[in-house]
């Protein structure tokens, strides 16, 4: 989901100021209610060094390609969010990014508004839509694949849907750009056949050695009815 470096430049860029600051107003309010409904200030901030790690392998460790206008990753969006809720999985989303870009990646850095907005809305999105397709009394543990496949699908679409939307508007909607976003937009869906997999499976292995008396580790709704 990086943006190349040339895809938006010059005055334009200064739109992803804007997004990024909008996005770090998402990322606040996440943050505030974990602060406020999941464990407090020490929850927040050791929930966000793990997610900032995992981020950060998740893009310098694991296999990503380039494919038309940027790279497909395996982001594990819903997986942070299911395990440590929204707040950190925002706050491990905007600095392992921010950190992949400072020691591998500097020619990404100019590109970071834009990468950061892409990552952070789709997640303020999908921890929305969790709220309405999973129960009240429904353990995160216990979801059933589709409902894990939604909430896959909606971060990877959202993804894809802000990465064209920088490359139309840096690029115009030219056949070459055209062809490059479909390229990149059928690739990175594929992720969906993968991250509900993995989803389940994370959360089989916590069902299986988390404790629900951890509530600092990881988000209250993993083990715990709402």
């Amino acid at each position: 989901m990086h943006i190349e470096p040339g895809i938006v430049d010059g005055a334009k860029i200064v739109l992803s100021y804007a997004t990024a600051a909008a996005s770090a107003g998402l990322l606040g309010k996440m943050a505030i209610d974990t602060m406020r409904r999941d464990g407090g200030v020490a929850a927040l901030a050791l929930r966000s060094v793990i997610t900032t790690g995992l981020v950060f392998s998740f893009f310098q460790v694991l296999p990503h390609h380039a494919v038309g206008v940027s790279e497909v990753h395996l982001i594990l969006g819903s997986t942070l969010l299911l395990m440590f809720g929204a707040g950190p999985a925002a706050i491990g989303l905007a600095l392992g990014l921010l950190f992949q870009g400072i020691f591998f990646a500097p020619f990404d850095l100019p590109q970071y508004g834009m990468n950061v907005t892409t990552l952070i809305v789709p997640l303020f999105a999908i921890s929305a839509l969790a709220k309405r397709i999973i129960a009240p009394g429904t353990r995160y543990v216990d979801i059933s694949y589709m409902q894990a496949l939604k909430l896959s699908t909606g971060y990877q679409a959202g993804i894809v849907g802000w990465v064209a939307f920088w490359a139309f508007y840096g690029q115009g909607f030219g056949a070459e750009n055209l062809v490059s976003v479909g390229s990149f937009g059928l690739a990175y869906m594929s992720v969906i056949l993968v991250e509900p997999l993995v989803d389940l499976g994370v959360l089989a292995i916590a069902k299986l050695l988390a404790s629900p008396q951890n509530r600092t580790l990881f988000s209250r709704r993993l083990l715990n009815a709402a």
